[in-house]
């Protein structure tokens, strides 16, 4: 399965193999005092592109990726 990235210096969507992509967690302290978790995926795309894409905890954990 891909997962589709956008490459801002191709300004064009890419699709990236599942195998090359690794999952990472965002955390942040909010002006409360709570944390908030984000959840993305990154990749590197063939012009040497980082890529991320920010998705939900259910798709995050879905993905068969190592994380960061």
């Amino acid at each position: 399965m891909a997962i589709e990235f956008y490459n801002v210096k191709k300004r064009e969507k890419v699709s990236i193999d599942e195998s090359s992509v690794k999952k990472k967690e965002y955390e942040r302290t909010l002006k409360d005092g709570s944390t908030q978790t984000r959840y993305a995926f990154r990749a590197t795309d063939d012009d040497g592109t980082n890529l991320t894409k920010f998705c939900s905890k259910a798709d995050y954990d879905a993905v068969n990726a190592p994380t960061e």
